[in-house]
């Protein structure tokens, strides 16, 4: 926890995020689920870490200078942690987003005087706009523009190592046998598992997929197979990308829309705890691979953000119904 009662600048509250117990979801499991709660970061999501990271790094070696143009594509949580770094430091940002996402993404972004541009999500992945190649083209066009790239720059994974890791470690007093966390840029799962790793190899890292994903195919198989479409935010991708780590992974768990959506659903209505629909993915699979271990095992899981995000749709019975998973 964090242990000053008052901070000089909003930045220095990014991260230290409790770890708390769950206690009613996971009633009959023989293990004990904490919860690391990255939707307390400033701007909702553990995408405020390594937006602080990638910037900090950037200015220190001289790739970003001041009054340049921050550019990147994200699900919307990268962006707002983002556009914090931005305004508080004082550069220019424009964030490339899926259709798809929700509405109180793009209104928050709005919010904080983002340009936003929205790319087709019924392109193919090789599509010169798809969704990862649009990117590093404007990267190019614009000038005195900085291109972190969250998809492919392991620095990403390293803001998680230095960051995450050590807590979730301190927070568990060196007492974790398995870590459940999303898998969508990579960086979570990749930097926190390497660090667990390091400080005991017999800690087993549980990555969680979307189904439409490539990703557990190529962790199952080492072939990267056909994506399909899916409607969850934040996990998954149609591309093999440079920060998904494989080497840290011991399993890989593939989630429904309709499992994480509802897992979501009762996160909030049994924990009271309002997260987004990657927290359902985790937890839906953290409960499937609870049940699997032996008692008194001890497990973090990663909720990364927040049900604020999605009310217009995970939370929202008619949009539920339209995409017929009600």
């Amino acid at each position: 926890m964090h242990d000053k009662r008052c901070y000089d600048d909003i930045l220095d509250v990014i991260g230290n995020t409790p770890l708390v117990r769950l206690n009613r979801i996971t009633v009959g499991l023989p293990c004990q689920v904490h919860a690391k709660l990255e939707f307390l970061n400033p701007m909702g999501s553990s995408k405020d870490r390594i937006a602080k990271h990638l910037v900090e790094v950037a200015e220190k070696d001289g790739r970003l200078k001041p009054g340049d143009r921050i550019l990147e594509n994200s699900s919307g949580n990268t962006a707002m942690g983002l556009a914090l770094l931005a305004i508080q430091k004082g550069y220019e940002l424009t964030v490339v987003v899926r259709d798809r996402t929700s509405k109180e993404k793009l209104d928050q972004l709005k919010a904080l005087g983002v340009d936003v541009r929205k790319v087709d999500t019924s392109l193919p992945p090789e599509h010169p706009d798809s969704y990862n190649n649009i990117t590093p083209r404007l990267a190019k066009e614009l000038p005195r523009c900085y291109f972190p790239d969250q998809h492919n720059n392991r620095e990403n994974n390293d803001a998680h190592y230095l960051g995450m890791g050590p807590e979730i470690w301190d927070q568990m007093d060196g007492r974790i046998d398995v870590l459940v966390a999303g898998m969508g840029t990579g960086g979570t799962i990749g930097g926190v598992g390497r660090f667990l790793k390091e400080q005991n190899p017999n800690i087993k890292i549980v990555a969680v997929d979307v189904e439409g994903s490539i990703f557990t195919e190529y962790f199952r198989t080492g072939k990267v197979g056909k994506p399909a479409p899916y409607l969850l935010e934040g996990l998954g991708d149609e591309f093999l990308i440079g920060c998904a780590d494989f080497s840290v992974i011991d399993e890989m768990v593939q989630v429904s829309d309709r499992d994480a959506f509802h897992a979501a659903r009762d996160l909030a209505r049994q924990e009271g705890l309002l997260v987004g629909g990657s927290s359902g993915a985790v937890i839906h699979a953290a409960l499937q691979v609870g049940r699997t271990l032996p008692v008194g095992t001890r497990m973090a899981i990663v909720f990364a953000d927040s049900a604020s995000r999605y009310l217009s749709t995970i939370f929202n019975d008619d949009w539920m119904r339209e995409k017929n998973l009600l």
